[in-house]
């Protein structure tokens, strides 16, 4: 950690912390888009099941997608029952899904680079293998600059109702 002669940290630090959160929430817009369009899917296709019974599902997917596992165990417990269930969705997204690669692959190249820029325990590249396994992840695609991240994520989110357009100051 860097200080300044005041023994503070340099405000450098804190924009960084800023800018990386900031890109997090872009992230988590794309994580909302997948989640409604995969939930929809699986009320479609899951008749039979509860609607909660398929949002546990639907966020059982897109945490073992994103590699954030809910620890609670009953989250815990379905998403080992339903193990190969998870893994036939995600095996899908391409086919089902194909307009929403870029934008998680995107994200999940982001993931990767603001836990390793935050220096958290890195089990991403394990997660990029596996988007990869599951032919979500485009290894042909460049890793994109913060910038055009976020004005994607800004036009999808838009397009999706979950960021309003800010009047000018």
């Amino acid at each position: 950690m860097n200080t300044d002669f005041t023994g503070q940290k340099p405000e450098t630090d804190k924009m960084d912390r800023e800018f990386i959160q900031a890109i997090r929430e872009g992230i988590d817009i794309v994580r909302m888009v997948f989640f409604v369009r995969m939930r929809d899917h699986i009320l479609e296709h899951y008749t039979g099941n509860s609607r909660e019974w398929c949002q546990m599902l639907t966020g059982a997917i897109l945490n073992e997608l994103f590699g954030t596992r809910n620890p609670e165990p009953r989250f815990v417990s379905f998403a080992q029952e339903h193990s190969s269930l998870i893994e036939k969705e995600l095996r899908a997204v391409p086919e089902n899904f194909e307009d929403l690669l870029i934008p998680i692959t995107d994200a999940l190249r982001m993931h990767f680079l603001c836990n390793h820029q935050e220096n958290m325990p890195d089990y991403s590249l394990s997660v990029l293998a596996r988007a990869k396994d599951y032919g979500i992840l485009l290894e042909e695609r460049n890793v994109p600059l913060p910038k055009g991240f976020m004005e994607m994520v800004y036009r999808i989110g838009k397009a999706y109702g979950l960021v309003v357009e800010q009047a000018p100051a």
